[in-house]
Parts: structure tokens; sequence; C-alpha cells
């Protein structure tokens, strides 16, 4: 992107949702803030963002009928930023279509940092759109999708297919966090449910393959709730 992103903020407490104005405005990038839903509504047909900071807790409806109704029509980043502490909540943000979560109270500089992390999916995902391209490149690592080949630093590595498969998903979702869910229906189509043992196995194994060769951490664990492919 050739210029900052524009940055929704829906927060309805008023001294976080002016901390996180302020933090913004103060690195140059683009924002409007909102204090509930109905106006983000607003916000979003008007003028639509290209990051969105959303809490869940709203005056006039839940937040995360916001993440659903967004992933109906567009994949700019959510990050949800809220009180709701309990890993079920941060599992059923992420299910519904949010990028990231971040907890009450939190550090502006923590914010930052995940609003950067969606600025570098945000590229890829303008990248992607202007590109016919069928091979993705994240550093060292490239995977040709209609080959079926993996290569790192241009050399062919052999992956399983789970591992193959696996290895796609988080590539098409590079930046996002992707909870065990997710990941099992997207690759065992709902024949593995809840199998997050196995999971780990073939992540653990994948990143064996992977990680050492490009010489640096690619998959990211969050404990409790998945994993995200990190933007080299």
């Amino acid at each position: 992107m050739s210029k900052l992103p524009l940055i929704l903020i829906v927060e309805d407490d008023r001294p976080v949702r002016s901390l996180i104005s302020m933090a913004l405005k103060s690195r140059g990038y683009q924002q409007e803030a909102v204090s509930n839903g109905q106006e983000a509504v607003l916000a979003m047909t008007g003028h639509p963002p290209d990051i969105l900071i959303l809490d869940l807790g709203l005056p006039d409806m839940d937040g995360n009928d916001i993440i659903k109704m967004v992933r109906e029509w567009s994949q700019l980043p959510i990050i949800v930023v809220s009180a709701r502490s309990d890993e079920r909540d941060k599992i059923d943000a992420l299910d519904y279509g949010a990028d990231d979560y971040l907890t009450k109270p939190f550090s502006v500089e923590e914010l930052l940092a995940r609003i950067r992390v969606a600025v570098r999916r945000l590229q890829y995902i303008h990248e992607n759109q202007e590109s016919s391209s069928s091979v993705f490149t994240n550093g060292k690592l490239s995977i040709d999708y209609n080959a079926g080949l993996v290569m790192i630093d241009k050399e062919e590595i052999h992956l399983t297919p789970i591992e193959y498969k696996l290895l796609c998903v988080m590539a098409q979702n590079v930046g996002r966090v992707l909870t065990h869910n997710f990941i099992l229906k997207e690759v065992w189509n709902n024949t593995l449910p809840n199998d997050t043992q196995s999971l780990r196995v073939y992540m653990a194994s994948l990143r064996t393959k992977v990680e050492p060769l490009i010489g640096e951490k690619v998959i990211q664990t969050h404990v409790g709730i998945g994993y995200r492919m990190i933007k080299l």
C-alpha cells in the first residue's frame, strides 16, 4: 500500500477510544472513531475502512455480530480489543472471522504491534488481488498451488498430504490467528472434530521440516487457541 490505511475504532468507552485514537494519530494513521454498533455500520457503509479495531461489549449490539456482518462482504483485518478475557470468548471471535484478539487492559505498544501485523496482512491481500499468480511467497518459503510444490530458498521439500494442506491453510490466511477448530474443518473437512492433539502433532512435524530451513519462526503458536503464519 502506498499510504497508511484508514482504521475504524469501534469502542464505547470514551477514555479507551481517545487513547487508541491519539496513539494512531501520533503514528500518522488515518483513523475514525465511533462509540456503538450502529455508528460502526454507517461508517463502514459510507467510507469502508482498511482495518477495524473492535470492542465486543457495545451498548447496542454484540461485536461478534459486526464481525459476522463484515465477513459477508470483506476480508479486512479485524482486531478485537475487549475486556472479555475468557478463552472461549477469544475462540468464538476468531472463529467468527476476527484476525486478532487483545484483552483489556492493554499496552498501546502491543496494540500498535498488532496493527503492524494487520497492515502486512492487508498488503498481502492487495498483492494477491492484483496478481494472477498461483505462487505464494513468504520470505524464503514459496508454494506453487498448481504444481503442489513447496520450495524453501528455491529447494523443493517433501511434505505429507496433511502437512501440505496445513501449510496451504496457514498461507492463505497469513497474518491471521486461526483457531484449532477452523484449521480442523479446513484440513479434515469435519472428519476429525475437536482432535487438537492430532493437530499439534502434525503442526509440530510441519514446523520441524520448514522452520530450520527458513532459519526463523514462521508459524506462531497461540496457546489454547490456534496458530498464525507470520508474514516474513
